[in-house]
């Protein structure tokens, strides 16, 4: 009798981890993202792989087939006229999906003209957004902000940037992003806190300077630090003021053995 139970209890069991599995809906993602140069399709590929996702590329009629300069100088002209570029239609139907993963390039601080122009008509009602971006120096958070103003009826969750310097860190870093937003399962890396913001010590403004220095524009210069160790080495938090007293911090990860490099700057 008692094994008869046993037997029972057990079946019992699967059966309610069963009928569980298959009441919970499997969100369904799509990666839609809109690439200048290519360096956010690498990183949107990246996340089409590890999450076994749709993809889908936002590009314009007219596209910005420019070098730097004629990209930045027609851009410069467009929003001064406030005109936004046509863009063709997706393949894709928004309303088939859950989550969306967002992806662009950083211009002027915010999300790149083609990815505003896209927005103005897009419907994402109901949908998780996950923005994700490629920088030269920072502007996930303002791009972030811009994102949770215009899109309507939609949740923005914390989102991913990477420096256009640093894309050969893309596998590893996408997957420790979408593990500590429950994307995947894993386990990643635990850090303490940045200690408390100091006065910046010869040292550390040589380690500052080897990873700020050679950048094409000016970045500010170090007035306190904190810092955390890391495995494998330490992470700086600098708090940097420019010219015009404004004031911003930036990421600075120095790897034993490597050159110490920049990861972002959050103003």
């Amino acid at each position: 009798m008692k094994k008869l139970l046993s037997i029972f209890l057990v079946a019992l069991s699967v059966l309610t981890m069963f009928l569980t599995s298959c009441g919970q809906k499997k969100e369904k993602i799509l990666v839609l993202y809109y690439s200048q140069s290519n360096t956010t399709k690498t990183l949107a590929l990246e996340f089409q792989n590890q999450l076994g996702a749709d993809i889908q590329e936002i590009t314009c009629v007219n596209g910005y087939d420019g070098d730097f300069k004629q990209t930045i100088d027609r851009w410069q002209k467009e929003l001064s006229e406030n005109i936004f570029p046509e863009i063709k239609p997706i393949e894709k139907n928004l309303k088939d999906y859950d989550v969306i993963f967002l992806g662009y390039p950083i211009w002027g601080g915010t999300y790149a003209l083609p990815m505003a122009s896209f927005l103005k008509n897009a419907d994402f009602s109901g949908k998780k957004i996950v923005p994700f971006c490629t920088f030269g120096s920072g502007g996930l958070n303002t791009s972030s902000a811009d994102l949770k103003k215009n899109i309507k009826n939609a949740t923005i969750l914390d989102g991913y940037g990477l420096r256009q310097a640093r894309l050969s860190n893309a596998k590893e870093e996408v997957e420790k992003f979408l593990i500590k937003s429950g994307f995947k399962q894993g386990e990643v890396e635990k850090f303490d806190e940045f200690s408390e913001q100091k006065d910046v010590s010869e040292a550390e403004k040589d380690i500052f300077n080897q990873a700020c220095g050679d950048y094409q524009m000016p970045l500010g210069r170090p007035v306190s630090v904190g810092s955390r160790n890391i495995s494998g080495g330490k992470q700086y938090l600098f708090t940097v003021e420019g010219e015009n007293g404004s004031k911003g911090q930036i990421y600075v990860l120095v790897k034993d053995g490597q050159k110490p490099e920049f990861t972002e700057v959050v103003r």
